[in-house]
């Protein structure tokens, strides 16, 4: 549901902890003007072949080009870190005329599981020439320009060779050679699972995996085969290779094309490690994007062979026990997420999964795709979405840039909890991890309508004025604790000896961990009158008196922990005087609850509190509707 034009978001003052927040619930009584600047829509989601898609239309104003564009993602770390570079250069896309259309290959983000896998690539390449027709259909053109990154560039040269009217690709950082991506996935892996602090029993060394997503083994057997410098025949008459500077195999491929006849376009991908290497923290590299714009924007683009469309309503996703609708919702359509619905009679309170960072809203490795089948199929429905700037949802204009821990996303969540009640999914029940955990917490003290709450690893109850999310994630300790296992670790051990230890920053947390625990030991008992420690009690003081059950969870030595264990005590002793907080504390767990136990306990949480709440009285006509998978 959309809110109305003229809503006035209201501040409201909480007496207890002396913050001012800013939400979008509606007051009837104060109507105002619409913004002057109202936030760009989200893309018009579809479904096709078991998968999700999103069609960004040209903007209003514009003349639609005789082209249109299709992205040909990477896999694994490197899709979510360019999720929003993808969406941005979509949006720049649509201010030039030209449609887009963006998608989850087969098995991956919001797309069905249980895929057959047995032919290999060809699983995705298909699905991209699936996409190709969508994307023609809907906008009316004939040519098509594909934009690819990673191993999206694998899977769009192989769908080239029957992929009609085909102008030009775009290969960004490509994978030139599939048995050295593969090699690189490795490393990557153990760095990611290194700085989570898994134990090398922990880690899935099972096949090719990276940030807990796993690669299905067709796939990876297949691409050890791939090498771009072995292709006989050029996959498009034009090319745009973006390569990386340390990457010499990228300036060989583009040779390569050039020798086969195709006209290559040169560039360097600047930025590109900043990009792809912490989807929190990832920076865009804009000038590349607008390079790549004004290289599709010359393409040769041929008459128009149909009048553009707006993607319909999609029809949901079926899989076991449960039904997925993309939607989008809020002002002006400009939040993107994922209905999900049981199949049969739905029971207890919705869960509104909050994502964590700027992952998309699949979450890390997918668990919040893989909670919410879950959820659907002991009857709670739920709803994934993606805050404004994270993700597929863009930003709201007047936002700052950096939206993490800022009260400006309790707005978000209230137009979603807006949409559950137009679709009379009441009442609902927050849930996230980390930052998300944050913001179910803090938007419980501004909007009555949520009934509970489950909060995992939430680094903080109060982000103080001032502190910098950057700095927090670069230079953030590990619990000392924590560091105590790692160096008694004879791995540990055996990667200082490579040099593969940053035994100064090492140190560095390590002191700045013991001048943490010394300063806290010397405010301990002024803590109830500092302001942090008022604002941080009121709060909890303000939601017991309302009785809204609070699920605190941490992974055993979580960052978090550390203002848990300062306010509230290790053993949660200081819980006692808020009855409807419980805690949970989750041995050999990850900040990520990576492992198998971690993610039972979390699941088991999200049902005991969506349980605590009969669903609404209209839940038999929010029940999903029996649809089509594919087309």
């Amino acid at each position: 549901m959309q809110a109305r034009p003229g809503v006035r978001l209201s501040p409201v003052t909480f007496q207890d902890t002396g913050t001012t927040m800013t939400h979008a619930r509606r007051d009837p009584l104060q109507i105002d003007e619409a913004p002057s600047v109202a936030a760009r829509s989200a893309a018009e989601p579809l479904t096709f072949g078991g998968t999700v898609g999103l069609f960004a239309p040209p903007a209003a104003g514009t003349t639609p080009s005789g082209l249109a564009v299709l992205f040909a993602s990477p896999w694994g770390l490197e899709e979510m870190s360019t999720r929003k570079f993808f969406r941005i250069i979509s949006e720049m896309l649509a201010d030039r005329g030209m449609a887009s259309l963006r998608f989850d290959y087969p098995g991956t983000g919001d797309a069905l599981d249980g895929v057959d896998f047995e032919a290999g690539l060809s699983v995705w390449s298909e699905s991209l020439l699936a996409a190709a027709e969508r994307l023609k259909a809907l906008s009316g053109c004939g040519r098509i320009a594909v934009i690819s990154q990673g191993l999206g560039a694998v899977v769009a040269a192989k769908a080239a060779e029957t992929l009609e009217g085909l102008e030009g690709i775009a290969f960004l950082a490509p994978v030139v050679s599939g048995r050295l991506h593969i090699r690189e996935l490795a490393v990557w892996s153990k760095v990611v699972d290194e700085n989570l602090g898994l134990s090398e029993e922990q880690r899935n060394k099972a096949g090719v995996s990276v940030a807990s997503l796993s690669m299905p083994g067709e796939i990876a057997d297949e691409l050890r085969k791939v090498d771009l410098m072995m292709i006989d025949r050029v996959p498009a008459p034009r090319a745009l290779v973006i390569g990386r500077s340390d990457r010499p195999a990228d300036a060989q491929f583009a040779s390569r094309l050039e020798a086969l006849g195709a006209d290559v376009g040169r560039a360097e991908f600047e930025g590109y490690d900043r990009l792809v290497s912490n989807p929190t923290i990832s920076r865009i590299p804009v000038h590349v994007a607008e390079n790549l714009v004004e290289w599709i924007a010359a393409l040769p683009a041929g008459p128009r062979i149909g009048t553009p469309r707006h993607a319909s309503v999609a029809e949901p996703l079926t899989g076991d026990g449960f039904a997925e609708t993309p939607v989008r919702f809020g002002v002006n359509s400009r939040l993107s997420g994922v209905l999900c619905e049981p199949l049969h009679q739905r029971s207890g309170a919705t869960v509104l999964f909050l994502t964590s960072a700027y992952d998309r809203h699949a979450g890390w490795g997918r668990t919040t795709v893989a909670m919410a089948r879950t959820l659907a199929r002991s009857g709670i429905a739920s709803l994934r979405f993606d805050t404004a700037n994270a993700g597929d949802s863009p930003p709201v204009p007047g936002r700052p840039d950096q939206v993490l821990y800022h009260s400006t996303q309790n707005a978000d969540v209230s137009e979603a909890i807006d949409f559950l009640e137009s679709r009379r999914l009441m009442p609902v029940v927050t849930a996230g991890r980390c930052s998300g955990a944050y913001l179910g917490f803090r938007t419980l003290l501004v909007e009555p309508r949520i009934a509970g709450n489950v909060s995992v690893n939430p680094a903080v109850f109060r982000w103080r004025p001032g502190r910098s999310v950057e700095d927090a994630v670069v230079n953030g300790t590990r619990n000392l604790q924590d560091y105590g296992k790692r160096a008694l670790r004879a791995e540990t051990l055996r990667r200082i000896l490579r040099g593969e230890v940053d035994i100064a920053a090492a140190s560095r947390n390590i002191v700045k961990g013991f001048g943490n625990r010394i300063r806290n030991r010397l405010l301990f008992v002024l803590r109830g009158v500092l302001p942090e420690g008022r604002a941080i009690y009121g709060a909890f003081r303000m939601l017991s008196r309302r009785g809204t059950p609070i699920a605190l969870i941490y992974s055993e030595n979580d960052l978090g922990l550390e203002q848990y264990d300062f306010y509230f005590g290790r053993d949660g002793s200081g819980l006692a005087r808020f009855p409807n907080v419980s805690s949970t504390i989750i041995p050999h767990a990850d900040h990520n609850l990576t492992p198998d136990h971690a993610r039972e306990i979390y699941i088991t949480a999200l049902r005991e509190m969506a349980f605590r709440f009969p669903a609404s009285v209209d839940a038999s006509r929010s029940k999903a509707r029996p649809a089509i998978a594919a087309e």
